[in-house]
């Protein structure tokens, strides 16, 4: 049995980045740390929520990077001078990326109680109607008329 990739379709022009953005998403971040949330909170709007408690404002950063939402996480070290008899809360750092389809832009981001909120918004494209002019050649394979 032969195996056809998705992209491969004769039909599907230009959709090859398709498996590869599959695989992405795949590969990102599956370790559960930390815990997210996706909810729809209207037709078109989104929210992604990730526990990020102990983490200031100042040790995230959102980028979207070729149609990836990533999230990254870093404590700074401010434990040097503290002595635990026990430790439970681990200071780790994190990336989480989220795959992100044509037309879906972030809106925002907030943190409230230990949750970092980004607000995505899927915009409508515009319907685009292309003529498009058909050459007739002259029979010295250039275009009539050139």
């Amino acid at each position: 049995m032969t195996k056809t990739a998705l992209g491969s379709h004769p039909f599907l022009l230009g959709f090859e980045q398709l498996e590869r953005l599959v695989e992405q998403t795949a590969k990102a971040g599956n370790d559960g740390y930390p815990p997210y949330n996706i909810e729809q909170s209207g037709e078109r709007h989104f929210r992604i929520t990730l526990a990020v408690a102990g983490f200031a404002e100042t040790d995230l950063s959102i980028t979207v990077e070729d149609r990836q939402l990533v999230i990254r996480g870093r404590q700074s070290d401010a434990t040097a001078e503290r002595v635990f008899l026990y430790r439970g809360i681990a200071a780790r750092q994190f990336q989480r990326s989220f795959v992100l389809a044509d037309g879906v832009e972030v809106t925002g981001a907030t943190t409230e109680n230990g949750l970092l909120h980004v607000d995505l918004e899927q915009v409508r494209p515009e319907t685009v109607v292309q003529t498009i002019r058909i050459n007739r050649r002259d029979g010295k394979g250039g275009p009539h008329g050139s």
